[in-house]
């Protein structure tokens, strides 16, 4: 289960409280004060673990509560700091203030940071002594610990992020790139939360990508849980914009400037990543011909160059899928450079949109 938003509580441990002591012996029945100090109450610490990539673990556990410092003692005993609460969250993970929206912090791998600061232990009597109040009462409390409703949201760390209308065929695509398995059935918003695969190009060279839920118009403004998809696409280094060559509504250039006009409304940045235009479903065309008509189609509406890539794709058939790999691989190093948001081979290297 893919759980990437969560609400929770912690608390970090209280101080614990002075001590109010006075030394005792059988040859000193009125000694000095010697109430020690309390112990530092526990901190809550966030750890970005590399071996997690959901929030499944919040589900049902909603209170985090680090452990009270102990009481001062006599004979100048302080008290036991109370031990600190490790809560361990995947990469990516951004802690919010829930009362406030603040961003508190964004954890990166292998990042520990302390969220909740435990509360000062309280002074003893013997604090107090002075050369005026020689037998001083007053000891004082250990500070709380401070608490937070926190908001958790994770973004997917992947180098590719898959994007599309509804029913584009995302998750097939995912399954045919990768060992992901997806919910795939012939229906829109059949995936409702963000799926990871790897995909092997071959023993040393691997593409992490991500199957976003599918997006809808309005969900710059949040329509369809636009906002909660969206930001998953923002932490990716490039995008696959994949178009349905048969869709129900629409035409294919028509859903890319819609999907496009979503990206960029969200953020400016994000519609400048590299991006690969994939038309999917070519297993449904027998003549290639009608195939290369939708290719040259979105060169003329959009009036790309001729070294834009717009690559024929089938996640069904697996028509394609070794050139996108590649592509990709070479966007991702570095090779290929992007141009508003398209992608051009200064090399010359790589698969061909269409021959």
């Amino acid at each position: 289960m893919f759980v990437d938003q969560v609400v929770i509580e912690v608390r970090a441990g209280k101080g614990g409280d002075g001590c109010l002591s006075f030394h005792r012996g059988p040859h000193l029945p009125k000694g000095g004060p010697d109430g020690g100090d309390g112990g530092r109450g526990g901190d809550i610490l966030f750890y970005a673990d590399e071996g997690l990539n959901t929030l499944v673990d919040f589900k049902g556990r909603r209170h985090w509560v680090a452990e009270n410092g102990e009481q001062g003692r006599g004979k100048q005993q302080f008290g036991a700091s109370g031990k600190d609460r490790e809560i361990r969250v995947p990469p990516g993970t951004m802690v919010f203030n829930d009362q406030t929206g603040e961003l508190i912090h964004d954890l990166k791998a292998g990042e520990r940071v302390v969220i909740a600061r435990g509360g000062r232990g309280g002074f003893g009597n013997e604090h107090f002594k002075s050369s005026i109040n020689r037998t001083p009462r007053q000891f004082t409390p250990g500070e709380p610990g401070e608490e937070f409703t926190l908001r958790l949201e994770l973004k997917l760390l992947a180098d590719v992020g898959i994007v599309g209308l509804p029913n584009a065929g995302k998750s097939t695509l995912l399954r045919s790139l990768t060992r992901a398995t997806p919910k795939v059935a012939n229906y829109p918003f059949t995936t409702l939360t963000p799926q990871l695969g790897i995909a092997m190009l071959d023993d040393e060279r691997r593409i992490v990508l991500a199957d976003i839920p599918g997006l809808i118009e309005g969900a710059a403004d949040g329509a369809g849980l636009g906002h909660d998809f969206l930001r998953h696409v923002d932490r990716t280094r490039a995008i696959v914009h994949l178009i349905d060559a048969l869709p129900e509504q629409g035409t294919p250039v028509d859903n890319y400037l819609l999907i496009r006009s979503e990206l960029e409304q969200y953020s400016p940045e994000l519609a400048e990543k590299p991006e690969v235009i994939a038309i999917n479903k070519a297993d449904l065309f027998p003549d290639r011909p009608e195939l290369d008509e939708i290719v040259r189609e979105f060169r003329r509406v959009l009036r790309l160059g001729a070294d834009v890539q717009v690559v024929v794709v089938s996640g069904a058939s697996n028509t394609g899928l070794r050139e996108l790999l590649e592509l990709l691989w070479t966007m991702l190093r570095g090779r290929g450079k992007a141009v508003a948001g398209w992608v051009s081979e200064s090399s010359g290297e790589g698969p061909r949109a269409s021959e």
